[in-house]
């Protein structure tokens, strides 16, 4: 899975926006959305929050999560905690993106919330950085990972996967009655 599929995922999240036109309940193989009504809030999925904010038809209200206050909390007990720690969203770093990008004139505070969760984003990364060079270096065959988002994992799969390979292929020559000397890929 790459970014674009990832971010493909975070575009099926609820958001609330509030339209300024009038339309009945629409129905979406996904469920059914509206009625929309102008002034009054709707949860609509981002990428029909985005679509209808290019096209100037509504304003998006920012998740609960995306307070400069909360996001000030989490990156403190990130920092703190050893383990990773639960995140307001599993698609933060995307909706941030998304939002900040599309709509930043509807958040408050846009470029503290911007500046926040690349800090929360970049600390996550240390750690999991850290967590899998202890995987490596102890020759560990299992790891937990819990509050992990599917970005961050995605982002160190590929490390993680060439690494265990190489692990399995010097274990394997290292065993009694294998080819000595002799690399086999898988």
């Amino acid at each position: 899975m790459d970014p674009s599929e990832v971010e493909f995922l975070a575009e099926k999240e609820m958001v609330k926006i509030i339209p300024n036109f009038s339309l009945d309940k629409i129905y979406l193989i996904g469920g059914d959305l509206g009625p929309f009504n102008p002034g009054l809030p709707v949860d609509v999925p981002v990428w029909l929050a985005l679509n209808l904010k290019q096209r100037q038809k509504c304003r998006i209200v920012p998740p609960e999560w995306m307070d400069v206050e909360k996001l000030e909390e989490i990156r403190e007990l990130e920092r703190k905690e050893d383990a990773f720690t639960a995140v307001p969203s599993p698609y933060y770093m995307e909706l941030t993106k998304l939002l900040l990008n599309h709509a930043s004139d509807n958040i408050p505070k846009a470029d503290e919330i911007r500046t926040l969760v690349k800090d929360i984003w970049d600390t996550r990364i240390a750690k999991l950085r850290c967590s899998a060079d202890s995987f490596i270096s102890q020759q560990e065959a299992h790891a937990q990972l819990d509050n992990l988002t599917l970005m961050e994992i995605n982002t160190i799969r590929s490390f993680l996967l060439d690494s265990l390979n190489c692990m399995y292929k010097l274990r394997s020559n290292l065993l009694p009655g294998s080819n000595k000397g002799q690399f086999t890929d898988y």
